[in-house]
């Protein structure tokens, strides 16, 4: 009897759970199962199905399953008496939502056996074809090299290829898809020019600032210039409420100050009122989605992006993510509980970091970052400034301290400087800044906006008397006394 190497109940729990808990299921199981883990062709093509309606942001049920089918030409396997009832009995089919990642790892043991067997029926019959005038290595090579590749899989079930394998396609598309700019902008023309071209794909920039220095203002600054542009924008925020982000964008876009709105005291001025209702309904027409993730586990957050991605951005016509950005405010531990003998606060960020860069590799999404300077970093400028500085170092792609400038550093700018300063010590793909060198910003944390002005090199280097990028002097708002809330 031929054991067939598959698991058809765990399989028909899968699914099941699909049908009953769509996108929230899927999530859970797509980065470890594909069509091809089930060792059942029907069930291969009804999984197939399933994600194409989740892919649309659909419901699965019945007609939704017969139109993904329809799209995929699976029509004629689908759309039958038979599978149509098999498919009704999936829909009731018993199935906790904590239990389909374990019967979906019960799949990949059953897909990874299979592939192990084809394996072995190819080293069989490549020594099954010996003549006996092989050398030992050679028949040590039949059997090792088969070895070799299977072991060499990775776990997204990609193999290496020779780098210049359809070069010929990329280049074509370099000159056919022209563009000014490799990734998103931040809205800060020269940091997007030190991290070398913006916010790029698979990879996650990193902005550290200590407590009160206005990082969320940073931020929803970022978040907002993207989102007024069409580009679907995930806040995530580990601090602050909904209101609060609220108060501060239609502070930004009204130009009416924070205090004012978060009191209602603007409704006593007309023209207030009218300003705040614009900066509503622009509020309103924006990609701009808000989730708390406070002391929520890190895998609840990643799991919150993977849902957004396929609900809210989608695919291209390519299978390629869409333009979207992730701006997590921020990097941290969730709950003294995580630190032990056994795993430190630094193990834990680097844990976090590891994580959130996997998944922007395999989603193929830009990512802004935030983590807070230890006391250090009030008067350093290193990269050691961050509680497990080296893995966070490793893996992001650009690292910027955002830092409130000293009486010094105020004086010696002038007042066209700005307040707040933003030093590049890791840029993987830009040029980043020379040794004391940094950008100037100017932070009115009473308005929530942020202005990039220039850099310290742009003021030594002007005339005297002339200071690039800034206009006329700024108003120091170093310490926002004139707002009440917190403006980090």
């Amino acid at each position: 009897m031929t054991h067939t190497l598959s698991d058809v109940g765990a399989e028909r729990a899968v699914l099941a759970g699909l049908f009953n808990f769509g996108v929230d299921a899927y999530v859970e199981v797509n980065d470890l199962i594909d069509h091809g883990s089930f060792g059942n062709q029907n069930n291969q093509i009804i999984y197939k199905c399933i994600e194409k309606v989740l892919q649309n942001d659909a419901v699965v049920d019945v007609p939704a399953l017969l139109a993904a089918a329809k799209q995929l030409n699976f029509s004629d396997q689908i759309n039958t008496e038979s599978e149509l009832q098999y498919i009704r009995s999936l829909m009731d089919f018993p199935v906790k939502q904590d239990n389909v990642l374990f019967f979906a790892a019960q799949i990949k043991k059953y897909e990874f056996a299979r592939n192990a067997k084809k394996i072995a029926k190819r080293i069989e019959k490549g020594i099954d074809d010996i003549k006996g005038d092989e050398s030992i290595d050679d028949i040590i090579s039949m059997v090792e090299s088969p070895l070799m590749d299977f072991l060499r899989d990775d776990d997204t079930g990609q193999r290496p290829e020779q780098l210049g394998d359809d070069i010929d396609a990329y280049v074509d598309f370099l000159i056919e898809n022209q563009c000014d700019q490799i990734g998103l902008s931040t809205g800060y023309s020269r940091f997007d020019a030190v991290i070398g071209g913006g916010l790029r794909r698979k990879c996650v920039d990193l902005v550290s600032a200590r407590p009160g220095v206005g990082k969320s203002v940073f931020a929803d600054n970022v978040a907002l210039h993207n989102a007024r542009k069409g580009i679907p924008v995930l806040m995530l925020d580990t601090e602050m409420s909904k209101d609060d982000h609220l108060n501060r964008l239609l502070a930004h876009i009204s130009n009416v100050p924070i205090n004012e709105i978060a009191t209602g005291k603007f409704a006593s001025d007309d023209e207030k009122v009218i300003a705040v209702r614009a900066a509503m309904e622009e509020i309103k027409s924006l990609p701009y989605t808000y989730v708390s993730v406070a002391g929520a586990p890190f895998e609840t957050v990643i799991t919150t992006i993977k849902r957004w991605i396929l609900r809210e951005v989608g695919q291209d016509e390519y299978g390629k993510t869409n333009d979207c950005l992730v701006v997590y405010d921020y990097l941290k531990l969730m709950s003294s509980s995580g630190i032990s003998n056994n795993i430190q606060e630094y193990q834990a960020l680097g844990f976090q970091i590891t994580e959130l860069h996997n998944l922007t590799v395999k989603y193929d999404f830009s990512c802004l970052s935030f983590v807070q300077l230890n006391r250090d970093g009030i008067t350093r400028e290193s990269t050691d400034t961050v509680s497990g500085s080296d893995r966070l170092i490793w893996l992001c792609t650009s690292f910027s301290q955002f830092k409130v400038k000293s009486q010094e550093e105020l004086a010696e700018d002038g007042p066209s400087g700005g307040n707040r300063k933003l030093v590049t010590l890791k840029a993987r793909h830009g040029a980043g800044l020379m040794d004391g060198n940094y950008i100037n910003l100017n932070m009115v944390g009473s308005h929530a906006q942020l202005v990039e002005v220039n850099t310290r090199d742009e003021i030594r280097n002007q005339p005297q008397g002339i200071i690039a990028g800034a206009d006329a002097p700024f108003e120091v708002d170093d310490d926002d006394d004139d707002c009440p809330f917190d403006v980090d």
